[in-house]
């Protein structure tokens, strides 16, 4: 009780200075329920790829796999595969212990490989990476601790990648392929028109590498029609921007399901899939437009009036935007606040589930667009007070030291495991935030920068790591580029100045 009291003191203390505006349904807001906002930051992107396609970025063959341990050098950088351009990682308190291009993760499209996000699937305790690329998505196993690190020449290395095979693209190969986990299913959707969300049972990957045959170099392009569990098709076109978990309620969502002035206006799509062989739309939450990504929870915290309920915290380009979804027929919005600074509202997570009083937010244009406080490009995470879902604060910020612009974020343990582009991975210890809302105590404690290419003029730009998947129980993490492939990180096993050495 005294730690709830101390928390909403400095909550309170910190509201004389909050960021937090009042939502205005103005010109302004036209702009982004019209797409016209989305469709910029679209053609930026576009333009960057543009430019490094012409200069070879994403060939087939520009890159090498360096699968095996690297640790982080006392100089703070990493040198792999000696002897190629712009092999050098700087890092802090990361070791590398795997790596592959995307060409060795079975990517075959004859002109370019390009790699977007990623999400991670334990079974059996095995461990499983689930890659978006352009051609489909890819399956490699983080290989685990067995008697198989330890044969000569045919062994298999701790922490490496081991690629197992890929389901492909339903329709078109485009970059935009959104991933998450639902049980043991990797849910797969794309904004690739006629795509749909493929549903794919991890463990038909155990029956390429069984566990009695750990050695195995076996891998298999996977059939959309006989071992793909089960495809959703009922959206307007047949594509989606991303897709969401609501585990509680057996449900997936797909959010910003083109095009805006359909029924459900690329709002929530609550899909069903107690039988992932069939899943089933069971209604949507409409009234809010496009929602760009969410996290979906049983909601547990200080808000008495919604215990127990379902709710999904909504990130909708110019707003945070707060569900109660335990009615799927509907929509039922607590509240929607924006916030100074507001350019994209792209992405977030609360800084614990099991008391939900903090979220962690991030803005994909402020940097770009060089809007205050975000206008000297570093990026900025923005920290919210939800322990009223009907008003919540933003207490606080936090910037980070370089230059770029933050994408995605999860947050375990009290970190939050960001991926910030040209930046790459960046871990912040955020366990200070419910004594100190305004950010204050936040540390960076470690990073792996997987674009060394702008480390002499580094700028905000759409390159580098789209995201991150940092839930194994062994610690390693997985990074998806859209250029080098997939690298594989853990903590090293000594922490450096001090940092608090549970991430």
């Amino acid at each position: 009780m005294m730690m709830y009291l101390n928390t909403l003191l400095l909550a309170l203390a910190a509201g004389a200075s909050a960021m937090e505006l009042p939502f205005v349904q103005d010109a302004q807001h036209e702009l982004y329920a019209s797409g016209a906002v989305m469709d910029s930051i679209m053609q930026k992107k576009e333009a960057t790829w543009a430019y490094y396609r012409e200069l070879g970025y994403f060939k087939p063959g520009k890159y090498r796999s360096h699968n095996e341990f690297k640790a982080c050098g006392a100089g703070g950088d990493v040198t792999l595969n000696t002897g190629d351009a712009n092999n050098t990682y700087k890092c802090l308190n990361l070791d590398v212990t795997g790596h592959l291009t995307h060409d060795d993760l079975g990517s075959t499209d004859p002109t370019e490989r390009i790699g977007s996000s990623i999400w991670g699937i334990t079974v059996e305790g095995r461990e499983f990476a689930i890659i978006g690329q352009t051609d489909g998505a890819a399956i490699a196993e983080v290989v685990g601790k067995g008697w198989w690190n330890w044969i000569p020449f045919l062994g298999k290395k701790e922490g490496t990648l081991d690629y197992i095979g890929r389901v492909p693209q339903q329709s078109t190969p485009i970059i935009w392929r959104e991933i998450k986990g639902y049980k043991n299913f990797a849910i797969i959707g794309s904004e690739a028109v006629d795509h749909g969300i493929q549903i794919f049972d991890v463990n038909k990957a155990i029956e390429v590498r069984q566990n009695w045959n750990r050695l195995s170099r076996s891998s298999k392009v996977f059939d959309l029609k006989k071992d793909v569990t089960g495809l959703f098709t009922d959206l307007p076109v047949g594509r989606s921007h991303n897709v969401v978990i609501a585990e509680a309620s057996k449900h997936i969502i797909a959010v910003g399901a083109q095009p805006r002035n359909d029924t459900c206006r690329s709002g929530l799509i609550f899909i069903d899939v107690s039988d992932p062989s069939n899943p089933t739309r069971t209604g949507c939450a409409a009234d809010d437009g496009y929602v760009h990504d969410a996290q979906c929870l049983i909601y547990k915290g200080p808000d008495a009036k919604y215990n127990g309920r379902e709710i999904c915290y909504g990130y909708n380009e110019d707003s945070l935007t707060i569900y109660d979804i335990t009615d799927k027929t509907t929509t039922n919005i607590i509240s929607k606040t924006s916030y100074e600074g507001a350019s994209y509202t792209h992405q977030g997570w609360v800084l614990d589930t099991e008391n939900q009083e903090f979220l962690l937010l991030d803005d994909e244009l402020d940097e770009m667009n060089g809007n205050f406080p975000s206008d000297d490009g570093r990026p900025t995470t923005y920290i919210w007070n939800i322990t009223s879902l009907e008003s919540p604060k933003q207490t606080g910020i936090y910037k980070a030291s370089g230059i770029a612009i933050d994408h995605n974020q999860f947050v375990k343990n009290g970190f939050t495991y960001q991926s910030n582009y040209g930046a790459g991975l960046r871990i912040l210890d955020v366990s200070s935030i419910p004594a100190d809302p305004t950010g204050g105590a936040i540390k960076e404690v470690a990073f792996f920068d997987v674009f060394p290419d702008d480390d002499a003029n580094p700028k905000p730009q759409f390159i580098g790591s789209w995201g991150s998947y940092p839930y194994f129980a062994s610690g390693h993490i997985v990074v998806n580029t859209y250029d080098r492939g997939v690298f594989v990180v853990k903590r090293s096993e000594k922490v450096t100045k001090g940092f608090r050495a549970t991430f």
